[in-house]
């Protein structure tokens, strides 16, 4: 069953096509954490990955996304039969359709070159396995995507075969067909000029899927749209082999703001930044300064001229309003930057927030002197939602540490070994105890749950999820910060918390800590909603 779309959809091969960056592995809880953030976006597609029997974390994302309610279809991306098989004997393609997704979006070859020199078979060979794929995935799935993979260089070289490739998916049953830059080398005005040659002889609505390897990824993504594009693909921030793919957060405030493409509602492009700080903190990757609309720098003026012009007249050195897409002004000498963004995620926990409270000016520069240390909170909502409720009254610390050891050894038999101990004061009472660990970090965890549990049964659901470590300025060698983030779960909640020092058992220790104060919050606030 086909739905009503807007006339531009945007699809996100951020789980796929960005996971296979340089630097980038996702986790299947980083994908599940990342495609909810995606759909509070808009997006109306997201592609999470490529099923087939040889990716456990691939199949185990479709089985779990299914349990998530979304409002962006899902899709799961695959490949042609291959060449010589059957294609209701190909195990690639029946995980494909066995992944239940109601969209797949299905490459195909459209270069000769590829077709006889990677592939190495024929071109009617290639054509049948273009055609037949897709009239078998039509009869298992809602919406079938046919990504003609390196169709302008296959164009180029050979225009007859390549536009027989686009009709053949059309007559099988694609529902869209998406051109394909795979290498990256195309140029703003080559891309124009094959488009508008194709864009009539196909019948079929089309797409674009474009890499950056020679910086226009962007460019042509968004005169694709301009020129009549059904569908944009693209990454959050970029993400992708080589060098990267379009950067859905530069095109999607460029369509919408500067051509007036509806793609999502404001609210949502206000979410832009605040995604895109979150898709590098769960990727573990450092946010680019000077990216485009999102990136640290986009809207920061040093003291002189520009930040004087800007204070009497915004547009004077801003493009836009940094807070249509979540960001906010930054004078870098006077460190005024964010108050927006925190205001925004005060409200709600705060839901008749006063700005003019002395308890919030108190709370926003907490919050921008932690962020100078090293702090990030875009994935540590645990950590600044504790914070917050604290600083305004609504929480008290349930407990405290006194004091705690970490003890490491190399044995004999050439393992390590780990063991903490620990002292924790809840009132009067006081637990002294001590637990082994794989690791440092994890034998702290086992001593603060072996001491915590027996005071706060609630404790014992907390599962961490994820433990990710960041080295801040790596100048400073092994006396560099670190950022340390963890993933929790108590089975029906997710947060993530955070802590930042120059020494790595401390940073966990923070953010393990935090991890099970929200729990301990979450529990408190639920008592006294119920009362």
């Amino acid at each position: 069953m086909q739905h009503d779309q807007p006339r531009v959809t945007l699809y996100d091969t951020t789980l796929r096509d960005g996971n296979q960056g340089l630097g980038v592995h996702l986790s299947l809880s980083d994908k599940l954490r990342i495609t909810q953030k995606l759909d509070e976006l808009g997006v109306h597609y997201i592609e999470g990955g490529w099923p087939n029997p040889t990716n456990e974390i691939d199949l185990g994302y479709y089985r779990e996304v299914k349990k998530v309610k979304l409002n962006a279809r899902i899709a799961a991306f695959g490949s042609t039969r291959r060449p010589g098989v059957r294609v209701e004997d190909d195990e690639f393609v029946n995980a494909l359709v066995a992944s239940g997704a109601p969209v797949i979006t299905m490459f195909g070859k459209t270069w000769d070159l590829h077709v006889e020199k990677v592939l190495r078979t024929t071109l009617d060979e290639n054509i049948a396995m273009i055609g037949e794929t897709i009239a078998f995935c039509r009869q298992h799935a809602g919406e079938v995507i046919y990504d003609a993979e390196h169709f302008f260089d296959g164009y180029r070289a050979n225009p007859v075969y390549a536009m027989e490739t686009l009709r053949t998916a059309q007559q099988a049953g694609a529902a869209l067909i998406v051109l394909c830059d795979t290498n990256g080398g195309l140029l703003p005005d080559e891309f124009l000029t094959i488009w508008r040659e194709v864009l009539p002889k196909v019948d079929c609505r089309l797409g674009i899927h474009v890499h950056n390897d020679s910086g226009c990824a962007d460019a042509i993504s968004c005169l694709a749209v301009i020129e009549g594009a059904a569908q944009v693909q693209g990454t959050i921030n970029g993400l992708g082999e080589r060098c990267g793919n379009a950067n859905l957060c530069t095109i999607i405030p460029n369509l919408q703001l500067k051509r007036g493409v509806p793609l999502i509602s404001p609210e949502q492009l206000s979410l832009l930044r605040p995604v895109s700080l979150f898709v590098a903190e769960v990727a573990n990757l450092i946010p680019a300064v000077g990216q485009p609309y999102v990136g640290e720098a986009a809207f920061s003026h040093k003291a002189g001229a520009h930040a004087d012009a800007v204070r009497k007249v915004r547009q004077s050195f801003e493009h836009i309003a940094p807070e249509q897409v979540g960001h906010a002004r930054q004078f870098v000498v006077s460190h005024q930057a964010g108050s927006s963004t925190m205001l925004e995620k005060l409200s709600s926990i705060w839901p008749n927030l006063d700005k003019k409270d002395p308890r919030v000016k108190k709370l926003l520069y907490h919050i921008k002197v932690l962020e100078t240390s090293g702090y990030q909170f875009e994935a540590a909502e645990g950590s600044f939602e504790l914070i917050a409720r604290e600083m305004l009254g609504q929480f008290t610390e349930p407990f405290s540490v006194l004091a705690f050891r970490v003890i490491e050894e190399k044995r004999e038999n050439g393992e390590a070994y780990s063991e903490a101990t620990i002292k924790v004061r809840q009132n009067d009472h006081v637990e002294h105890t001590a637990a082994e660990g794989d690791g440092p970090v994890n034998a702290l965890d086992h001593a603060l749950r072996k001491a915590l549990v027996r005071l706060f049964p609630a404790l014992a659901e907390v599962k961490l999820e994820d433990f990710k470590v960041r080295v801040l300025d790596g100048r400073d060698g092994t006396g560099a910060k670190v950022r340390v983030l963890i993933e929790s779960s108590d089975g029906n909640a997710r947060w993530g918390t955070v802590g930042v020092s120059t020494n790595i058992i401390e940073a966990s220790w923070l953010a393990l800590i935090d991890a099970l104060k929200f729990k301990l919050m979450r529990e408190s606030l639920k008592i006294a909603a119920d009362r």
